[in-house]
C-alpha cells in the first residue's frame, strides 16, 4: 500500500510509533524513523536487516528544531520528495488542575503542539513541490472529550486536534491530507505499568472491554498514509474501541 511513499514517523523506537514504522515496511515504504537517543531503533533495525525495505534513522529531540531542518535536507537531498508525515513523538502526564506542574506542562506544549506544528511546516516545503502528501497527528481520545485528571495532557492534544483541522482547510487546494488519529486506551508499556497502579476499573469504561493494541492504531495511519484515503482530509479518527471517558 505505501510502495516507494518516503515516509517520516517520528517517536517510533517504542509503542505506537513503532507499530507505526512496522506496519509501514511491511507495506514498502521508505522510512525515516525518528527517535531521540542514539541507538535507539537498533532492535527493529535488526529485525528488518534483511528485508527488501529501507529504514533510514534520523535521531534528533523534536523540540530541536535546527534539527528538525537538516532531516528535511537530508530527505530532500536524498530523495527529493516527502509522501508521509506522522507525527508520533509524545509525551503524557497524569495530574488534576490544583496540582498541574506548570514547568512539564510547557515541556509537554513544545513537545505534543509546537513540535508537531513546526513539522508540519517544514514538511509541507517539500510536500508543496510535489503538490501531494499526507500528514498524521498521532493525538488521543482525551483531546476530542476531555477527562478528569488530565487537563494539560487533553490540552495540548485538543491544540493538535485544532491545528490538524485548519491545516487541513490551508493546505487541501494544494493536495495535501491532513488527519488525525486519536486513540483511546491502547496497550503500550507505558499505559500498561500505569493501569496496574492507577486506572484498572478503566477497563470497565471501554465497550470492546479490553485495551487497544498499537497495531491497531498502526493500521489506521496505514489507510491515512495510503492512496485508499485519497479524499480524505480534516478528520480526527478515533480508535478507542468505544470508550466512555
Amino acid at each position: 500500500m505505501l510502495e516507494n511513499k518516503v515516509c517520516l514517523i517520528t517517536g517510533a523506537s517504542k509503542g505506537i510509533g513503532k507499530a507505526i514504522l512496522e506496519v509501514f515496511a511491511d507495506n514498502n515504504a521508505i522510512i525515516y524513523a525518528n527517535a531521540r537517543k542514539e541507538g535507539d531503533l537498533d532492535d527493529i533495525l535488526k529485525v528488518f536487516e534483511n528485508a527488501q525495505v529501507e529504514i533510514i534513522p534520523v535521531y534528533f529531540d523534536v523540540t530541536d528544531f535546527d534539527a528538525i531542518k537538516s532531516c528535511i535536507l537530508q530527505i530532500k537531498k536524498r530523495h527529493k520528495r516527502l509522501d508521509v508525515l506522522v507525527n508520533n513523538a509524545g509525551m503524557v502526564t497524569y495530574e488534576i488542575l490544583g496540582m498541574i506542574n506548570f514547568d512539564k506542562f510547557r515541556e509537554m506544549l513544545e513537545v505534543n503542539l509546537v513540535a508537531p506544528i513546526f513539522l508540519m511546516q517544514m514538511a509541507t516545503k517539500l510536500m508543496l513541490r510535489q503538490s501531494s502528501g499526507s500528514i498524521i497527528n498521532i493525538t488521543s481520545k482525551v483531546g476530542v472529550e476531555g477527562v478528569k485528571g488530565q487537563l494539560s495532557y487533553s490540552a495540548t492534544k485538543g491544540g493538535l486536534n485544532s491545528a490538524t483541522l485548519s491545516a487541513a482547510k490551508e493546505l487541501s487546494s494544494k493536495n495535501i491530507r491532513v488527519n488525525a488519529v486519536a486513540p483511546g486506551m491502547i496497550g503500550s508499556d507505558r499505559l500498561k505499568n500505569v493501569m496496574e497502579s492507577k486506572f484498572k476499573e478503566k477497563l470497565n469504561d471501554i465497550g470492546f472491554g479490553r485495551l487497544g493494541t498499537p497495531e491497531e492504531v498502526a493500521k489506521a495511519c496505514l489507510f491515512l498514509a495510503s492512496d485508499h484515503s485519497s479524499y480524505m482530509t480534516g478528520q480526527i479518527i478515533e480508535v478507542d474501541g468505544d470508550l466512555k471517558l
